[in-house]
């Protein structure tokens, strides 16, 4: 195991940490986004971008095609490389709101969440149209990894931190637990050439309705592209 330092919340460290990875002239088998803030008080990482939509999805879609170049080199027909990105049941009550993406008109801890866990999703789903329609040998999936008990919720209320601590062990998930179907979907066989499938409890299974609008799906790719100052190749395809 070899650690390099990578803050999601930093377009620069991203960039950053592609760099210090593709010097090191290594394949890339697996990607897996599931860094996340949840329910954080209204702030900004430091380029500006509210942190929920800033560290949730818009540094996983800028790492994930930084690094774009890399899998499809490192997949093969037989065996293809794999992105797995990490949402949330939350994502079937969010809301997106292309016009407000930054929820500078009205912020709301939960809804910004949501909106991040919709936006990886509808991501995962475009970005599987792109890898499919350029050939590639590449995979993305989207999971659900339920409810974990992870330092994820210190910043709900107390009320809800009482009852968590009194209830964890019979209603939440071990983080070992949590991560069982990301790496369901990043090492089983069964998942060998699957893309664009949303996964919960390590099965196939619906997403929200809004989450298939592939015009949706265009629109937030487009404007993801603007935000974080990459070049939008997938204007060439429908």
């Amino acid at each position: 195991v070899e650690f390099l330092y990578c803050d999601l919340a930093s377009m620069k460290s991203i960039r950053q940490f592609v760099q210090r990875f593709r010097a090191k002239n290594c394949p890339l088998h697996v990607l897996v986004n599931n860094a996340g803030v949840m329910l954080v008080p209204e702030r900004k990482t430091e380029d500006g971008f509210e942190e929920h939509i800033g560290l949730n999805y818009l540094g996983h879609f800028l790492l994930t095609n930084l690094l774009l170049d890399t899998l499809k080199q490192s997949g093969t027909h037989s065996h293809n490389a794999r992105i797995i990105t990490v949402s949330s049941a939350t994502h079937y009550v969010g809301e997106l709101h292309l016009n407000d993406l930054q929820s500078r008109y009205s912020y709301s801890p939960h809804g910004a969440y949501a909106q991040s866990k919709l936006a990886l999703v509808l991501f995962t789903y475009r970005l599987q149209h792109l890898l499919t329609a350029n050939g590639s040998h590449v995979t993305a999936n989207v999971v659900d990894p339920g409810v974990v008990n992870t330092e994820l919720y210190k910043h709900v209320f107390w009320v809800v931190k009482v009852v968590k601590w009194m209830t964890a062990w019979l209603f939440f998930k071990t983080p070992e637990e949590g991560a069982s179907t990301s790496i369901y979907a990043a090492v089983s066989p069964e998942m060998e050439g699957a893309g664009g499938c949303y996964l919960y409890n390590e099965e196939r299974t619906k997403s929200a309705d809004v989450s298939y609008d592939e015009e949706l799906q265009r629109r937030l790719w487009t404007e993801s592209c603007k935000m974080v100052g990459i070049f939008d190749e997938s204007s060439r395809v429908p």
